[in-house]
Formats: C-alpha cells, sequence, structure tokens
C-alpha cells in the first residue's frame, strides 16, 4: 500500500443491481408492484406494514433509477402518482420468484401471514 486513498471499482455488472436488491425493503416493494401491476404509493404502504413512507421514497427512487419501475403522475387534485414495473422489472421479479418460493419451503418457524414478506410473495 501506498498510502494513497484507493478506491475499488466493481467491473462487474451484478454489482449495482445486488447493491439495490440486498437494500432492505426493495425486492419486496418489487415483488408487491409485480402482484398488483399497477399501486399508488399508500397501497404499497399498506402491502408492506412496517416500511416508513421516508424508505418507501427512498426505495421507489432508486428502483426507478435502475430502469425497474416506471413512475406515472397525473396532473389532479390531488395529484396522483402511479408505480408499475418495467420489462426489465418483470424479468427481475420472475428471477427472484424462486429464492421466495424456496425460502417458503425451507422456513423453519413463524406462521404465514404475518409479514410483510407475505404480502410481496404469491405462489
Amino acid at each position: 500500500m501506498t498510502g494513497q486513498d484507493e478506491t475499488e471499482t466493481c467491473v462487474c455488472p451484478l454489482g449495482g443491481i445486488i447493491e439495490l436488491i440486498s437494500k432492505k425493503w426493495a425486492l419486496l416493494v418489487i415483488n408487491s408492484i409485480g402482484n398488483n401491476g399497477t399501486l399508488r404509493f399508500n397501497q404499497i404502504m399498506k402491502n408492506l406494514d412496517g416500511i416508513n413512507p421516508k424508505t418507501l421514497s427512498s426505495r421507489l427512487r432508486e428502483i426507478e433509477g435502475y430502469g425497474l419501475i416506471e413512475r406515472r403522475s397525473y396532473a389532479e387534485i390531488p395529484p396522483r402518482v402511479e408505480y408499475t414495473l418495467t420489462d426489465e422489472g418483470q424479468e427481475l421479479r420472475k428471477a427472484i420468484v424462486p429464492l421466495m418460493e424456496w425460502t417458503y419451503k425451507h422456513d423453519k418457524g413463524g406462521e404465514k401471514g404475518t409479514t410483510p414478506c407475505d404480502v410481496a410473495y404469491k405462489p
């Protein structure tokens, strides 16, 4: 080491998406929208009981930044904003469903229907 600041650069194409989906609530937001086709902010909040509005806003912006969801706002009073998965978001969701299925198959405790995961995952 030379004492200079060294930064690590990830050239792996998985780096960015792994960073996103490893964040708390990200996969659940994607699945909640995917299960319903189109959702408004408050509907997502209701589906994912326990998420706070600031976290949800942050995750939605990040997911949108990756091109996985589309945000549509309507010039109405009161304003209406809806979220849908893009084609890329739908592909990612299809890729992560087997992980959720595996988790449910090997779940050793807890009751089904009691967590936000239960709303986000629909077989």
